[in-house]
């Protein structure tokens, strides 16, 4: 399967895993796609674009959801709208470095679940580490063995 296009989530994705996507871009001439809900800063490239939608909810999902197809790579946190993508058959990577796939996700949205009714109950889960070095460093090399695989 051949990657065409990479989407990302960009509205919570960090800065620097965006860097990576646009140098990544850029060297290997793939469509790179951001779409948020704000308007993103981009470098001047023909093959990086992108989209602001309207605010609202799950607007910039919908739209991935609706523009992507089977084969793409989306760069996602989260976790419902990496479900919906791999059911379409899109590869989906977290800014972390993991790979979401059958296997793995439906355990992601039962942890997200349980956060989510341990918050609705007022219990303080807390958020997500900071985004470390060593994490910046396996989405690279994931992204890198993503886009060898090209055809």
């Amino acid at each position: 399967m051949s990657i065409t296009a990479i989407w990302v989530d960009a509205d919570a994705c960090p800065n620097v895993i965006k860097e990576t996507l646009f140098r990544a871009a850029n060297r290997l001439g793939i469509r790179l796609i951001l779409v948020a809900n704000q308007l993103i800063r981009i470098p001047n490239s023909k093959h990086i674009s992108a989209i602001q939608v309207p605010p609202g909810f799950d607007v910039a999902d919908n739209y991935i959801v609706h523009n992507s197809e089977a084969g793409d790579l989306v760069i996602t946190a989260d976790i419902p709208l990496a479900a919906e993508l791999i059911d379409k058959g899109c590869l989906v990577l977290n800014p972390r470095g993991e790979l979401y796939s059958l296997e793995n996700i439906r355990a992601r949205l039962n942890m997200r679940d349980f956060a989510d009714s341990l918050r609705g109950s007022g219990i303080h889960t807390g958020g997500p580490a900071q985004l470390g070095q060593a994490e910046r460093h396996k989405f690279a090399g994931q992204l890198d063995r993503l886009l060898a695989r090209r055809d």
